[in-house]
């Protein structure tokens, strides 16, 4: 038997000493309580954060450094001997790497294995290779109990990897991770998790199964400038049963036994692996000949037959030369359907992650206008920090409808939260009055705009609390707001739902049907709405959006039964507002250029 402790860790971004610290607590606790742990695993980066960008460089240890601080770090808790891996950033013969130390702490250790991290993702919201170089090599270790080998992340979506660390005699393999969640869609069996998370237990029982060997697989949590890191931790046996698993979205120890007997049965019951070990010096005999002449080895085929491995791309008589997408969904649900008790709990956990434990507000201002977004995101914010942290501002201008305002009042009476009216008419007249020529409206709504914010940062820094955004994807991505103004809370829970989602979600919270079921409107010219300035609905919209973000042309999605104009206006929006995503544009000089060459996250 060996008893595995798997550390769900959630370190503070940059503070490796802090981090390192922690480990007292999680080292006392494994190494009492029944049975001391005999291996400790702790995730991918687990003593500095994940994405720390440019910042890699001075966070980097060499491993003796830090198996000596370990070392420390464990005598001082006066644990008993135990096997650690760890997951840290690396520099190792001048250069810098993502890699996972295994050790003994205690008497006779030492550091045992070194995996550099193969894979290193660099797209979506990955830069890896601009920060580290890859690993080369992956193999299997001894430990004080038996054979186990380590891989980091994304080694383990190339199968490749986990099989050459099988065949190299693992009995344990060990799956270090800072894998950011994904996937807000339901997902049938596993309704509440993530689909990333639903995607990383297929792999690791996959794996497990396939090779009849344990897996461990540990998880990051936490949030890291709005990325989540949402735990969910687990140990698969060889049959790729899953034996315990962690929660979600929090700090956890998963305590699990595992018997190595299991193994003998379970590749007696099934030798996929010796059958692997037989046949994989033909099949890479076959791929080298291949490599080499471009043809496989045997006998000569029939004449008109083909050797290409790639798929055949003539289409058979009769098929249409262009095909119909078809969208495939996971248990016939649409795109942008969401698993609202999911997306609920994701959201609280980041404000409280952002606001509480990064930036150390306990209270929040929002900007309550009477429309959906503000309601949504007020509550989640009363459900974060309680209602009695939460201060609602209803900022009416002269000409603003009542009707914004009861709805307002209809969501502090819901939640019983703090409220401020602050008029802002005399201050927007005021500067309007000062400018010269009398601004058009879409000038004046933008001096609103701009006044509600300059409030709600001064109650902010009144009461020391933190702005809280409002905006929705679909308004950010049509460029649907006053720059500097909308845009400016440090925090936004909802800003990558689109609308259609914000409502979905508004109706699982609870908010009064009053607010989800009207026009939207920005509410700063009389009569406005916001389907009547786009020209389209935000049904249509949001979903043309989806598929230009997923990288489906024009053709494309007129199949799926949107008109070309429908296309070509949401496109001009998309196209025409990048400007107001970004900050601004600073000439850049030299080679330490803020955000070009000098990259820290938000925050770092």
């Amino acid at each position: 038997m060996v008893n595995l402790a798997l550390a769900q860790f959630r370190p503070r971004k940059a503070a490796y000493r802090d981090n390192l610290a922690a480990l007292e607590a999680i080292f006392r606790s494994v190494g009492t309580g029944g049975a001391p742990a005999d291996l400790l695993i702790l995730p991918e980066t687990a003593l500095t954060g994940y994405f720390v960008e440019g910042g890699v460089r001075e966070l980097a240890r060499e491993a003796d450094q830090l198996y000596r601080d370990l070392t420390a770090v464990h005598a001082a808790s006066g644990a008993p001997p135990i096997d650690i891996i760890v997951g840290f950033y690396e520099r190792w013969n001048t250069r810098l790497y993502n890699s996972a130390m295994a050790a003994r702490l205690g008497p006779g250790g030492g550091i045992r294995h070194i995996h550099r991290k193969i894979f290193l993702p660099t797209y979506g919201v990955f830069d890896e290779e601009r920060f580290v170089e890859p690993g080369r090599h992956v193999q299997a270790f001894d430990l004080s109990w038996g054979k186990a080998a380590v891989i980091v992340c994304e080694d383990a979506w190339h199968s490749i990897i986990p099989t050459m660390a099988a065949l190299d005699g693992a009995q344990l393999l060990v799956i270090v991770s800072a894998s950011p969640a994904r996937g807000i869609q339901p997902s049938g069996d596993q309704e509440g998790w993530p689909a990333s998370a639903v995607h990383w237990e297929g792999i690791a029982r996959t794996v497990a199964a396939e090779h009849g060997a344990y897996v461990a697989l540990v998880h990051l949590v936490g949030f890291e400038g709005g990325k989540a890191f949402p735990g969910g931790s687990l140990v698969v046996d060889p049959q790729g049963r899953v034996l315990s698993r962690a929660p979600l979205f929090e700090d956890a120890v998963l305590r699990v036994p595992i018997d190595l007997d299991e193994i003998v049965r379970a590749r007696a019951d099934l030798p996929l692996l010796s059958d692997l070990e037989t046949h994989l010096p033909h099949l890479l005999d076959a791929l080298n000949v291949r490599r080499e002449t471009g043809r496989l080895p045997g006998p000569p085929l029939p004449a008109g037959s083909s050797q290409d491995l790639t798929w055949n791309a003539v289409a058979p008589a009769g098929a249409p030369t262009k095909p119909t997408p078809v969208v495939v969904t996971a248990n016939g649900t649409a795109p942008l359907d969401i698993d609202p008790a999911l997306t609920r709990r994701w959201l609280v956990e980041f404000l409280k992650d952002e606001v509480t434990r990064r930036r150390n507000f306990d209270r929040v201002v929002i900007g309550v206008s009477g429309g959906v977004d503000s309601a949504v995101v007020a509550f989640l914010a009363a459900e974060a920090f309680g209602p009695g942290n939460v201060t609602a501002v209803r900022m009416p201008y002269r000409t603003s409808s009542s009707e914004s305002l009861s709805h307002a009042q209809l969501v502090i009476d819901a939640l019983g939260i703090h409220s401020r009216t602050v008029e802002i008419s005399a201050a927007v007249d005021g500067l309007a009055g000062s400018l010269g020529d009398p601004p058009t409206p879409t000038r004046l709504g933008n001096i609103m705009a701009r006044m509600r914010m300059i409030t709600l940062f001064d109650l902010s820094a009144a009461i020391r609390a933190i702005p809280l955004g409002t905006g929705n994807k679909t308004e950010r991505l049509f460029g649907y707001f006053t720059w500097h103004a909308d845009d400016s809370p440090p925090v936004n829970p909802i800003g990558d739902l689109y609308k259609t989602q914000v409502w979905a979600l508004a109706r699982h919270l609870g908010v009064p049907s009053a607010i989800i079921d009207k026009a939207p409107t920005a509410d700063l010219v009389a009569g406005q709405t916001d389907e009547g300035d786009f020209g389209i609905s935000y049904s249509s919209a949001d979903q043309i959006l989806h598929w230009l973000l997923s990288g489906y042309d024009a053709d494309k999605i007129e199949a799926k039964g949107f008109s070309p104009a429908e296309i070509s206006l949401v496109r001009r929006r998309l196209d025409s507002t990048h400007w107001k995503r970004r900050l601004a544009t600073v000439a850049m000089l030299s080679s330490t250029a803020i955000g070009e060459f000098y990259l820290r996250p938000v925050d770092y």
